[in-house]
């Protein structure tokens, strides 16, 4: 089977990654730090509903200043992994499932397949495209790898005689479409849901709905995209064998891929009808590996070295949620977590729900452009935004559909993404270029992330 090469971004792409977002956290952690000697020291009341800690509203109180001392500051790093170590654990096995998968060739045979056949029209291909990535990206089974993915996007557009922009997009942006709300993605939807107490997965006939439009929305925009080139010139050539053939789709690759279907599917039903958890989804992704590394003809030490590797990958980004978890932890420590909770509350206390939810969608979006990783933004402002919705009457499910959402609208256009940057680089497209050409698209997801939150206040969308 021809194999789809990573491609790395060049230097002057790494240098436009900007800031680490590790760097950028301990900044805040030292910040955070500093404030609890600053800040007068208060906490609120709790009250547990349902085995659910609530804030009770106008309940703060003053206590002893506790200041962090330095040698604190490195243990509660220590203590965010401790604390955080389930969702960890689960975005590690994440990546190890997903490199077994790949492994295999199942995918990237399919997709190959797909790049070589004559007799679909445009929209077709773009719907296929799009309901192939879609899935991939909000199941988190494609997300920093989509990279790899990408030439055979541009294969697929040079065979249809398209730029390599509208070739990459036939990958990343129907991939991001999905991503960007992720019905199934323990590492963003399940980790942002695990912190504001909420069941694993919950709310996701709302969330779906909204994962159809923007994936919708993105075929409807390739598709006019398509068309407008073809008017401008950008013709179909005739087809003609290509040189960088590949193996045809056998039994055992659809067998692969049904079964991989299968258990997302079994853990869907799992989680509504037994409300399985990160536990579970944990033991369901070894499983996988063990089944599908199996039916893929791996060795025992090929399965097992290729998981390791895969869990590999994703170290930085299961990292970096322990991190943001000590920036927490600190300001609980100090006391002063709840103060900063009771301003932002009198702030917005005479703001209506409806645009006090609309505010935090807005503000996840703008930090979203220093901390380019998804999990550590939730981490950061889940234990904020938690009580802070509670005092002014929100949901959380429609606390974290916010938070989810602007980070989700940003990932296209942040100069500070990696994983964009490196498509860019891969296609030979400029940021200048990509940004002109998916303006319009984000311009549309904007409007349906304002239009769901505003669903979501209005049908104070729970289960609380």
């Amino acid at each position: 089977m021809t194999q789809i090469p990573l491609e790395k971004p060049d230097t002057a792409v790494r240098q436009r990654e900007g800031l680490s977002p590790y760097l950028l956290l301990f900044i805040i952690l030292v910040l955070a730090a500093v404030s609890t000697w600053l800040i007068p020291a208060g906490v609120y009341d709790y009250e547990t509903r349902d085995g659910i800690k609530f804030a009770v509203k106008e309940s703060l109180h003053a206590v002893p200043q506790s200041g962090v001392l330095p040698l604190e500051i490195f243990m509660a790093i220590a203590a965010g992994m401790v604390k955080q170590a389930p969702i960890i654990f689960l975005i590690l096995f994440t990546g190890g499932v997903l490199a077994v998968i790949e492994k295999t060739g199942a995918i990237a045979t399919a997709l190959q397949a797909l790049s070589r056949s004559s007799t679909l029209s445009d929209t077709r291909i773009i719907i296929i495209f799009a309901a192939i990535f879609s899935l991939l990206g909000t199941t988190g089974v494609v997300v920093n790898a989509v990279v790899a993915f990408v030439p055979i996007g541009l294969l697929v557009g040079r065979s249809l005689g398209l730029s390599p922009m509208l070739g990459a997009s036939l990958v990343y942006l129907t991939c991001a479409a999905g991503y960007n709300v992720a019905i199934l993605n323990p590492a963003t939807t399940g980790l942002t849901q695990h912190l504001a107490q909420l069941p694993l997965f919950s709310g996701m006939l709302l969330r779906a709905l909204t994962c159809l439009l923007f994936v919708v929305s993105a075929a409807l925009y390739l598709i006019h995209a398509v068309r407008r080139a073809r008017k401008n010139g950008e013709y179909r050539p005739a087809m003609r064998a290509e040189a960088e053939s590949s193996a045809p789709v056998t039994g055992r690759h659809k067998l692969i891929l049904a079964t991989t279907a299968l258990a997302l599917l079994l853990f869907i039903a799992g989680t509504v009808r037994y409300h399985w958890g990160t536990r579970e989804m944990s033991a369901m992704f070894i499983l996988l590996t063990i089944v599908v590394g199996l039916l893929g003809r791996l060795s025992g030490s090929d399965i097992a070295n290729t998981f390791l590797a895969g869990c590999a990958t994703l170290v930085k980004g299961a990292f970096i949620v322990g991190m943001a978890a000590a920036i927490s932890l600190v300001l609980q420590q100090g006391n002063v977590l709840d103060p900063i909770v009771g301003f932002l509350s009198g702030l917005l206390e005479p703001v209506p729900a409806w645009l006090a939810t609309i505010g935090m969608f807005i503000s996840a979006a703008l930090i979203h452009f220093g901390i380019s990783s998804g999990s550590g933004e939730s981490a950061l402002l889940i234990p904020i935004f938690s009580p802070l919705g509670d005092n002014l009457g929100l949901t959380r499910q429609v606390m974290v559909q916010s938070v989810l959402l602007g980070e989700g609208i940003v990932n296209c256009m942040s100069p500070t993404s990696g994983v964009l940057m490196a498509v860019l680089a891969t296609a030979g497209v400029s940021f200048g270029q990509w940004l002109r050409f998916v303006a319009p698209v984000i311009a549309i997801w904007f409007v349906i992330c304002v239009v769901m939150l505003l669903i979501g206040v209005a049908i104070d969308w729970g289960p609380f």
